[in-house]
């Protein structure tokens, strides 16, 4: 019965747009673009293309997928489309918004029927084995390599494999950051300007400042968020992450790794910590509502208190996230973040390309706009859209803009790109040994996990970038 309910209704469209197309030719109407009033949808729903500027006729369409992210985001993208479209004669954009929760099952159908976006956004941990599989075009001999020599160090290896750039990045966010409360540390007698520098000093710290209705310390405490949060205290404390280079081994059972599962367990077992999560690790609303007094998050809080906690702002500091021995050039934390790239098998490469110049690696003034949306809470790749920012009323007075972009983000790690299935073998060992499992055994099962997770799938000598 549906397939001839299809049929039909299949048929009886074509009939109408026959007969559509002669009322148009007999009356001498032209075609309309845009939104149903005739004009360019200028606020689109989710999911609706907008290409900010009417018909494309012979023009070359580009198609570009962003994942929905905050309406501020969303709102850029749109903007900016639209200038770069103004600015053309030959090439236009047309801007899909996607929801997060379809984007999987929404790219996998267009890419099965030949209609995959010419750009769309892709985070840092997918590049690597989009590229490996056909999925990205190389972009070096698309852009300027002016525009990738622009990029910080520490920053290329994200979208780079085999000496080939897949994607171009747009912004950084430190996984890991220290927000405290000045307040709370005069009122205990410590000093606001001296946050804690060492693990030990960090707890030493929060016990001080742990009393009836505050808890002195909030870090990650549950499976899902250890598995991506500690990533940079892993490297702190190991040198390195949870699998050897190769993805043939776990490398897990040593004493860095000892080291940091000892550290969350004593943060849990002292009572400094809550022995229920308030919230998730990158939510900063306990420490918001002033039910802690350190608080590790991202760097995306600073946007959630100076929008959502305006009143407290002054009453906060910023600071690295302590390093076990005291030397905070180590790295604490690692850098997500998104970028842009071309889609494999994209008709008009260069054209799609170009428009990544503009919108990522041009004008540093259309990022400085971007950071601005931000509340300064993502940071740029680029040294030159910094070196801009000195000049920015806004961006050069803002002193946590400054002390991460100076004091973390250079001392950064790229987030993994091995399966998350390693991650969180390791971060259930993390809560176990929290919950009272003593350290040696909690290693041993994750040692045991990784390595039966990595047999399993025949991980070994897969990592797209060994």
């Amino acid at each position: 019965m549906m397939q001839k309910t299809t049929i039909s209704f299949k048929s009886w469209r074509v009939l109408f747009s026959v007969i559509l197309v002669l009322v148009l030719f007999i009356t001498g109407c032209g075609g309309r673009s845009g939104g149903p009033g005739g004009g360019a949808l200028s606020n689109p729903p989710e999911n609706e293309s907008v290409n900010n500027g009417g018909g494309a006729g012979d023009k070359v369409v580009i198609d570009f997928w962003a994942q929905k992210f905050e309406d501020t985001t969303d709102a850029w993208f749109k903007k900016w489309v639209g200038e770069f479209n103004k600015s053309q004669s030959e090439v236009e954009v047309k801007l899909t918004i996607v929801p997060a929760d379809v984007w999987d099952q929404k790219m996998k159908a267009a890419q099965a029927a030949g209609k995959a976006p010419d750009i769309r956004t892709i985070n840092y941990g997918n590049v690597a084995n989009a590229a490996n599989t056909g999925q990205l075009m190389a972009l070096n001999d698309l852009m300027d390599s002016a525009a990738f020599d622009d990029l910080y160090d520490n920053m290329k290896d994200f979208v780079a494999v085999n000496g080939q750039y897949y994607a171009y990045p747009k912004l950084v966010e430190p996984s890991a950051v220290m927000f405290y409360r000045k307040d709370m540390f005069e009122a205990a007698g410590l000093d606001p300007n001296q946050p804690p520098t060492t693990w030990t000093e960090l707890l030493e710290t929060a016990q001080k400042l742990t009393k009836k209705g505050v808890f002195g310390l909030s870090i990650a405490q549950t499976a899902p968020d250890l598995g991506w949060s500690s990533w940079g205290l892993q490297y702190n404390a190991a040198g390195h992450l949870a699998v050897t280079e190769d993805w043939s081994k776990a490398d897990v059972n040593n004493e860095g790794y000892k080291a940091l599962l000892d550290f969350y367990q004593k943060a849990y077992q002292s009572g400094v910590m809550p022995k229920q999560a308030l919230a998730g690790y990158a939510d900063i609303k306990p420490f918001g509502e002033g039910k802690i007094a350190i608080q590790i998050c991202g760097s995306w809080a600073i946007g959630q208190l100076r929008n959502t906690y305006k009143d407290m702002v002054g009453k906060v500091g910023i600071a690295p996230m302590a390093s076990m021995d005291g030397d905070l050039t180590k790295p604490t934390a690692t850098l997500g973040g998104w970028s842009l790239a071309v889609d494999g098998k994209s008709k008009h490469p260069q054209e799609s390309a170009d428009f990544i110049s503009y919108l990522l690696a041009g004008d540093p003034n259309i990022m400085i706009d971007f950071f601005k949306t931000s509340q300064f809470s993502k940071f740029s790749p680029r040294k030159s859209v910094d070196e801009a920012m000195k000049s920015d009323p806004d961006a050069s007075k803002d002193a946590w803009r400054s002390l991460v972009s100076e004091q973390i983000i250079p001392y950064s790690q790229a987030e993994p790109i091995y399966p998350w299935d390693i991650s969180f073998a390791l971060a259930t060992s993390i809560e176990s040994a929290m919950k009272g499992t003593s350290v040696d055994k909690a290693l041993e099962k994750a040692e045991k996990d990784i390595n039966d997770f990595i047999t399993k799938n025949k991980l070994a000598g897969t990592n797209p970038k060994n």
